[in-house]
C-alpha cells in the first residue's frame, strides 16, 4: 500500500457547489474561476464537472491557452488581460475574452487588426486599488472600447470586492455605491460578486457571478465553515501512517525538540510534510483525522513527515489512512491553526502529491 500523500478530488462535490452558487443567486450567469490550477484542485481533469458553468475565468493568458489545448471551447475570460500585441493576437486566435484595466490596453485594442473581434470586460476600480480604471474615467474608456473594431459590441463592466469576506465592513457598500451608477448609465451586463459577495451581499449579484473559493467547498468567511452554506469539500488531502513507536516520558519529538512527551506513549509518523504543501507553521493545537477521530500533531512539521500523538488511538496501525483536511476536517480550521487562509493551503499542494479525481458520472462499475 503506497504511503505517499494523495489529494482525493470529488468532482461530484464540485457540481454540488456550483448548484449552490445558482441557488444563492437564481437567474444569474456563472463565471467559474479556475485560476491557479483550479485553486490547486487540478485542471483540465475537472473540466467535465464544470460543464454547466456559463464561462470559466483564469488569471493569465497561459492558463487560458492550456484550457483551449485541453479541448475547452466555451467562454473563457482572462482576468488579468494581456500586456502586448503578440499576446493580444494569441488571445484573439483562441477566442478568449479579456479584462481591460489600463489605458494602454484600450489604445492597443484600438490600433490592432485582429482576426476576429474580442469580447472585453472593462474593470472599474471601486476601492480595491489594484487593477481597474477610476470611476470618473470609465464612461470615456467605455465609449472608446465600444468604437473599436477589435471589440465585439459594447464592453461589459466588472469590479472586484476588496473586503466582502467581512460582512460588517462598510467598504463593500461603498464599492457598490460607486459602481452601480456607472452600471445604470452605461447599461449592459455587469459582474461584481466573488464567493463572499454571492453568499453575503445580495446587492452585489449583478448579472454575472464569479465564484472561486466556494466552488471548492470552502467558506470565504473567517467566522463560519463550508457546512454552514451547504458546501461540500472538493479536496480531501490524505496520507498514511508509515511508522509507530513507543517514546519515553521526557523525550523530545522532532526537529528542535520543542514538544516533550508528558508520559510514556505511542507516537505515529505520517508521510506528509511541507515538501508536499502541508504547513510547517502548525502548532501543537493542530489535529488530523485517524479512523475518523482527531489526533494531535506533535513536534515540528518536517519536509516529508509529521508526528502524531496516538494516546487516544490504541488501534492505530502502520498503513492507516490519515486525513489532513477535507471530509470531516475543514481546511478552514487547518488554515486558522497555521495562521493563514484556505487559499494558500489549497494552492500550495506540490507536484509530488498525487491527484485522484472521483467522478460518479465517469466511473465504471
Amino acid at each position: 500500500m503506497p504511503h505517499a500523500p494523495i489529494a482525493r478530488i470529488n468532482a461530484n462535490a464540485l457540481r454540488h457547489n456550483l448548484n449552490r452558487v445558482r441557488a444563492c443567486a437564481p437567474g444569474r450567469q456563472v463565471m467559474a474561476v479556475v485560476k491557479a490550477n483550479a485553486y490547486g484542485h487540478g485542471l483540465p481533469a475537472l473540466l467535465p464537472a464544470l460543464d454547466s458553468a456559463d464561462a470559466l475565468a483564469v488569471a493569465r493568458l497561459g492558463e487560458a491557452l492550456t484550457l483551449r489545448q485541453a479541448g475547452y471551447t466555451g467562454r473563457l475570460v482572462v482576468l488579468g488581460g494581456v500586456a502586448d500585441e503578440s499576446a493580444l493576437q494569441e488571445a484573439a486566435g483562441h477566442s478568449l475574452e479579456l479584462v481591460v484595466h489600463q489605458h494602454h490596453q484600450i489604445e492597443m485594442l484600438h490600433r490592432s487588426r485582429l482576426p476576429r473581434p474580442l469580447t472585453c470586460w472593462l474593470k472599474v476600480d471601486t476601492g480595491m486599488h489594484r487593477l481597474g480604471l477610476e470611476p470618473a474615467e470609465v464612461p470615456a474608456a467605455f465609449a472608446r472600447l465600444a468604437a473599436s473594431d477589435a471589440v465585439a459590441g459594447q464592453p461589459l463592466l466588472m469590479t472586484h470586492l476588496a473586503n466582502a469576506d467581512d460582512r460588517g465592513d462598510p467598504r463593500t457598500g461603498a464599492q457598490l455605491a460607486a459602481f452601480q451608477p456607472l452600471a445604470r448609465q452605461l447599461g449592459g451586463p455587469v459582474s461584481i460578486a466573488n464567493s463572499a459577495g454571492i453568499l453575503g451581499w445580495p446587492a452585489s449579484h449583478g448579472d454575472w457571478l464569479r465564484p472561486g473559493l466556494m466552488l471548492y467547498g470552502v467558506s470565504p468567511f473567517a467566522d463560519d465553515s463550508a457546512a454552514d452554506h451547504d458546501l461540500q469539500p472538493v479536496m480531501t488531502l490524505q496520507t498514511r501512517l508509515i511508522a509507530i513507536k513507543r517514546v519515553s516520558r521526557g523525550e523530545p519529538i522532532g526537529y528542535g525538540g520543542r514538544w516533550i512527551c508528558p508520559e510514556d506513549m505511542m507516537v505515529g509518523v505520517a508521510g506528509i510534510g511541507y515538501g508536499d504543501g502541508y504547513p510547517r507553521e502548525l502548532p501543537e493545537s493542530a489535529r488530523v483525522l485517524l479512523h475518523g477521530k482527531r489526533a494531535p500533531v506533535v513536534g515540528r512539521v518536517s519536509m516529508d513527515m509529521i508526528t502524531l500523538d496516538l494516546r487516544d488511538h490504541a488501534d492505530a496501525a502502520v498503513g492507516d489512512a490519515v486525513v489532513l483536511w477535507g471530509e470531516g476536517l475543514p481546511v478552514e480550521e487547518v488554515a486558522r491553526w497555521a495562521g493563514t487562509i484556505p487559499y494558500t493551503l489549497l494552492c500550495g499542494i506540490t507536484s509530488r502529491v498525487e491527484m485522484a479525481i472521483h467522478d460518479s458520472r465517469t466511473s465504471s462499475g
